[in-house]
């Protein structure tokens, strides 16, 4: 059996604390979105030098390598849809199939040292831009294609939270 696609709402994470990882939306400031993310990219390094990088705890659930592919995508993806933000007026998200790229991508036969460093220079990317973010940008807004809509403020606590959490999925305490 593969993975089972994540079709879970989980914008809920922008205003409550996840009972999972422990994440707490409001209590991230707007001026430490990219010390968020800097800091939840760290630990990476060490988890791609792990002996079981590759290995899946169960069949349904992915392997930290797999995990640290995923984290690095949306760590770009995240960049992007924040540029459309701040350049475009309340756009539209393109679509993004996480669980079609894991396996085009193949997330689990990836280079766990080559993961590492692209993982870090895509935190490194978007938490530039985030700190880049002032004043009445935070209000601007983007949407996806399922209806859901954010400001710039509430994209930042989405996309934390997802960073964050798959800290947890790994065994690694954000």
């Amino acid at each position: 059996m593969g993975i089972v696609p994540d079709t879970k709402d989980w914008t809920w994470t922008t205003r409550e604390t996840c009972s999972d990882c422990g994440y707490d939306p409001t209590a991230v400031g707007r001026g430490e979105v990219g010390a968020r993310v800097r800091a939840y990219a760290e630990p990476w390094a060490e988890v791609l030098r792990r002996d079981d990088v590759r290995e899946r705890p169960d069949d349904t659930t992915w392997s930290p390598l797999e995990y640290a592919c995923h984290v690095r995508d949306v760590f770009a993806l995240y960049h992007e849809r924040l540029d459309l933000m701040l350049d475009e007026d309340d756009p539209l998200y393109p679509n993004w199939d996480q669980d079609a790229t894991a396996v085009a991508e193949r997330y689990g036969e990836q280079d766990p040292a080559v993961v590492s460093e692209d993982l870090a220079r895509e935190a490194a990317l978007v938490a530039t831009a985030f700190d880049a973010v002032d004043g009445d940008q935070w209000d601007r807004t983007g949407r996806r294609s399922d209806g859901a809509s954010f400001t710039v403020t509430t994209f930042a606590r989405y996309f934390l939270h997802d960073a964050a959490h798959h800290l947890h999925d790994v065994g690694v305490k954000a």
